[in-house]
């Protein structure tokens, strides 16, 4: 038996073999698949492998696999965590991990189903176009507060839009620039219309999308993207652990007797991260159940952003309440105002 790491970059994958005696041999590949093929060769069959999660490292696996390897993805992070280094190399990274495959350490990754990954490649496809056509619509109305004006989107799109500029007197450069933008957003809109079509019977079609989408500031889409992500909610065996694995949870540290909590920490999916922020984008409303805790947060440090992170944090809460019972989420005694359901629920507000 043969005990592999390989740290796989973009051109080339260092590895590093240890076999029972503790032998090392190791080396470099091209990162392709005619590298993967000249490692079996040389290796054999009779391996146990690793390598880090990141971007191919699913597909470095499914191949090695169909070679008849044992291969497990490790977490980064927990990698870094089991074994801190002073040097770090490609080479080293790769040893690292042959060790640990070797003493049995390794920090596993839960890789979802090739179904699932469609599924979230998808909603992000979405969001990523979402956030171009943000970035556009922003940039406009940046050109457009340079000569004093605050002109809505649909204003823009009207026939008459133009001539309205140019008699509050922006130059002919600027108004080119808002048109390419107003182009960018229509083609924006185009591509992302059949997406959503496509994605909302999905949605309401999924039971679990609907009991997500009775936590206050979660529709269909924001729903699915919270359910595509978190996945199979029985990984977490507490709120916590799904708070801590989308990374917004709040850093501390401490020292002897002092403690300071700095930033979120951002270390897990960013697209989870985004859903649950988007999410509580209504907590400033005083019909949120959350809206106290927005409200206390925002005066507290004077800006929004730590606000909306402390509700995101909340929805994922609920979010795991609500997928681990299978039932609805109800807003608690103290913060229900309307509408609340009567049927038998549970209680996550507070």
């Amino acid at each position: 038996m043969q005990y592999l790491g390989i740290d796989w970059g973009t051109r080339k994958a260092a590895w590093c073999a240890i076999d029972e005696p503790g032998d090392i041999v190791e080396g470099a590949i091209p990162a392709d698949e005619d590298g993967l093929a000249k490692l079996v060769h040389r290796l054999g069959p009779d391996v146990r492998d690793c390598v880090e999660m990141m971007s191919g490292a699913v597909w470095v696996r499914d191949r090695l696999a169909a070679c008849g390897w044992e291969i497990q993805i490790a977490e980064p992070r927990k990698v870094k965590a089991l074994a801190p280094l002073a040097c770090k190399t490609d080479r080293v990274d790769a040893r690292v991990l042959a060790e640990l495959v070797r003493r049995d350490l390794v920090p596993d990754v839960w890789v979802p189903s090739l179904s699932e990954r469609e599924l979230r490649e998808r909603l992000r496809r979405r969001t990523h176009l979402v956030r171009l056509r943000t970035s556009a619509t922003n940039r406009a109305f940046g050109l457009l507060t340079q000569w004093g004006l605050r002109v809505s989107l649909t204003t823009l799109r009207k026939p008459d839009a133009f001539a309205l500029l140019i008699d509050r007197g922006v130059p002919a450069v600027w108004l080119q620039s808002i048109k390419t933008l107003l182009s960018v957003i229509d083609d924006l809109d185009r591509q992302i219309a059949p997406i959503e079509r496509e994605l909302r019977p999905l949605a309401h079609a999924d039971e679990q999308v609907r009991l997500l989408m009775t936590i206050p500031g979660v529709a269909e889409l924001l729903g699915l993207t919270l359910l595509a992500e978190i996945g199979d909610v029985s990984r977490f065996p507490t709120a916590r652990r799904l708070v801590g694995y989308s990374g917004l949870a709040p850093t501390i540290k401490q020292s002897g007797q002092s403690s300071r909590t700095g930033p979120i920490s951002k270390a897990g999916p960013s697209t989870l991260r985004w859903a649950a922020i988007e999410a509580a984008q209504g907590a400033w409303r005083p019909t949120n159940p959350w809206h106290r805790l927005y409200a206390e947060t925002k005066q507290r440090h004077g800006k929004a952003s730590p606000a909306k992170a402390a509700v995101a944090r909340k929805v994922l809460i609920a979010s795991w309440h609500v997928l681990a019972r299978n039932e609805p989420f109800k807003r608690s005694a103290s913060s229900a105002t309307t509408n609340v359901p009567a049927s038998s629920s549970i209680r996550l507000a507070d």
